[in-house]
């Protein structure tokens, strides 16, 4: 059976990477949010797409960031990366690993940083726009 997406841990994850407080996220999504709502919403397993897409505005995160990335998955994919041979169960220590797992693991590092840094850099980009537009009012 496949994994069901958690929509409301992803939301977390993302604003907590971004280093937004959920107050802060509650302020941005209107007058009805408070921190404490923000907290029941982190807790759901599926979000209302009209309200995803609502997070995903203030954010700047994709709505199918929020719909599609799932923990356990990215977990498989780093256990994967090691193949040991049934003997390294049974005592041998001579396991073997396909792959260097250091090297994989400075690989989704990288990954993950390019991903920061890229919504970091759209971030800025929108700061800018909002500066440009508040400066001809």
């Amino acid at each position: 059976m496949a994994n069901k997406i958690h929509e409301g841990r992803n939301v977390k994850r993302f604003r907590e990477m971004l280093g937004i407080k959920q107050d802060a996220l509650a302020i941005d999504l209107g007058d009805d949010w408070n921190q404490k709502k923000i907290s029941l919403l982190e807790q759901k397993e599926s979000i209302e797409p009209a309200l995803l897409q609502q997070i995903s505005s203030v954010l700047k995160i994709p709505v199918e960031a929020f719909q599609n990335f799932d923990e356990e998955q990215a977990v498989n994919i780093i256990a994967n990366t090691f193949n040991i041979e049934k003997d390294a169960y049974i005592g041998n220590p001579q396991a073997t690993f396909n792959i260097n797992p250091i090297e994989e693991m400075k690989k989704l590092h990288e990954e993950k940083i390019t991903l920061y840094e890229r919504m970091l850099h759209e971030k800025e980009e929108m700061m800018q726009v909002m500066k440009g537009l508040l400066e001809k009012q």
